[in-house]
């Protein structure tokens, strides 16, 4: 665990990073059309593009000898075992997600995502059955970054972040705040147990679930700009969702939209 001191200053540079991202955010490139589904438009401003391509590098090779091999093998391991895995990931990441619901003043989701976590998590046993689901009531996506891009924070420059991938700097400063807040607390061994099994299980879960999409994306002549440009799309959309407040996620049938919780 940071001491105070050390949780003070990640904090003042993470909020650092959201002033910056206002700042810079004039400076972008013309909007590109997502078409298919939506009328949604992104942004792409890449002026670090040779030290992210750098730092991509770095994590392609840490993926393609570490993670994707195991990620792999994941994906023959049983249906059932891959479905409660990735549900208990989900579930245990529903707290952060209500939050981020109630900072974005999202009445409907919020309750929906209270809702969900109660159920899934008594009846559902520990999350690893999406009872809710069942019942109608689906899961959204909802984190830091969407909430700046619901509050109309710019999205700043594309960032390469070591071992956690590409996306703009308000994104990205998202991620770093994700990372200090833990609304179910460390203070229990059983919490902590959970907390590691959770974490394990998503970025193996989660990396199996994007296999389809990055060896899609591997077949393109220049790799980092498509993975780059499709998280772009993806984000936007998110925080289109997200201002719309929508229960259900409306683009969950886009094409591109594959399943991505992580």
């Amino acid at each position: 665990m940071p001491t105070p001191t050390h949780a003070s200053a990640i904090i003042r540079t993470a909020f650092a990073g959201c002033v910056v991202a206002l700042v810079v955010g004039c400076a972008r490139t013309p909007s590109v059309p997502i078409g298919l589904c939506d009328d949604v438009r992104y942004t792409v401003h890449d002026p670090a593009e040779s030290v992210n391509r750098g730092i991509f590098a770095f994590n392609r090779s840490v993926d393609d000898y570490a993670l994707a091999p195991v990620a792999r093998g994941y994906r023959h391991l049983p249906g059932f075992f891959q479905v409660g895995v990735h549900n208990f990931v989900a579930n245990f990441g529903e707290p952060k997600v209500f939050i981020n619901d109630v900072l974005q003043g999202n009445g409907n989701r919020s309750v929906a995502t209270l809702g969900r976590f109660i159920i899934n998590s008594t009846v559902g046993i520990v999350g690893l059955i999406d009872v809710s689901g069942r019942m109608g009531i689906e899961r959204h996506k909802s984190d830091f970054g969407q909430t700046f891009g619901v509050w109309n924070i710019a999205n700043g420059p594309t960032v390469e972040l070591p071992l956690l991938g590409t996306g703009n700097l308000r994104d990205a400063t998202g991620k770093v705040l994700s990372f200090m807040v833990d609304p179910l607390g460390s203070n229990s061994d059983t919490v902590q147990t959970l907390g590691t099994l959770n974490t394990v299980g998503g970025i193996v879960d989660g990396r199996a679930v994007l296999l389809p999409v990055t060896d899609r994306l591997r077949t393109k002549p220049d790799y980092y700009v498509a993975l780059r440009d499709m998280v772009a799309s993806k984000r936007a959309r998110l925080v289109s969702e997200g201002k719309a407040g929508a229960v259900n996620s409306a683009h969950s049938t886009c094409p591109g939209s594959e399943r991505d919780d992580q």
